[in-house]
């Protein structure tokens, strides 16, 4: 059976396992992009899956002063959609780093499980 020490070295270790995949995620989020439309696609805005605006694109038959307040709700709506699909692959991508890890742990959980629970050699 391993000691405390043993134990809380590997719960150490795994932490540090999980923290680095993490950030690995979220470099691997901002490296996403996802595009939100309005307008039947007149305005359309560009994000990271961490939500980071990248880029905004505006037909040119939008661009009148008496329009003003229609582009503007244009754009907000382009950017609330490119939004839920930046979550939605955030969510999917962070699930899979969850899932993978959950595994990883199982597996060594039932091991040293059935290790540990053995009967003796006689």
């Amino acid at each position: 059976m391993k000691s405390m020490e043993e134990m809380l070295k590997a719960a150490q270790q795994a932490a540090e396992t999980i923290q680095k995949q993490m950030n690995e995620a979220q470099g691997k989020l901002d490296a996403m992009e996802v595009e939100g439309l309005s307008g039947g696609g007149l305005v359309k805005i560009r994000c990271s899956a961490k939500g980071r605006v990248i880029g905004v694109s505006i037909d040119d038959s939008l661009i009148q002063p008496s329009e003003k307040q229609i582009l503007e709700d244009l754009i907000a709506a382009a950017y609330n959609d490119a939004r839920v699909k930046a979550d939605s692959v955030a969510g999917e991508e962070l699930a899979k780093r969850s899932r993978a890890w959950a595994c990883r742990r199982a597996s060594r959980c039932r091991s040293e499980v059935s290790q540990d629970f053995r009967a003796p050699v006689r």
